[in-house]
């Protein structure tokens, strides 16, 4: 059976509404159906993920379902590259911290800014230049915490 313009564009459309699991088998299913099972010729026609329509037919072929470890992506949150690092931060702030003068929140306000910090944990603390953050991220930090007690 030869595929349409028309049907392609369906076909694509479809598998643009699934995700995970449900994406790789419908992309599977149709590449074995009118493709012959060729993730190459999926890539070219429908421009789908050669990789992806593989793991697809696998999972198709054996039953088992791959599992994706989202968690495992991206960068470490900066207190688990560096644990000391937030202690060290504390330290610092808590003589330059005080109450918000209206008693409002729970949160302690610090008037040392975070290039400031940022000297202070090098000169201080022992830190290394190198082993630091940018002060953009060590901002990031300062403004997260919000030197809570």
């Amino acid at each position: 059976m030869e595929l349409t313009k028309g049907m392609i564009v369906s076909l694509k459309d479809a598998a643009a509404k699934l995700t995970g699991a449900k994406r790789r088998a419908f992309q599977a299913q149709v590449t074995r159906d009118y493709l012959n099972g060729r993730p190459r010729q999926a890539e070219r026609v429908f421009g789908w993920g050669r990789q992806t329509v593989e793991t697809g037919l696998h999972e198709l072929r054996t039953g088992i379902e791959c599992v994706r470890d989202f968690t495992a992506r991206g960068n470490k949150k900066l207190e688990e590259k560096l644990p000391k690092l937030e202690h060290d931060i504390r330290a610092l702030a808590e003589p330059h911290s005080q109450q918000a003068p209206k008693f409002q929140s729970p949160f302690l306000y610090t008037r040392m800014t975070a290039a400031g910090m940022r000297k202070a944990l090098i000169e201080e603390k022992g830190w290394t230049s190198e082993q630091m953050p940018h002060v953009n991220t060590v901002t990031d930090s300062i403004h997260a915490k919000h030197m809570q007690p």
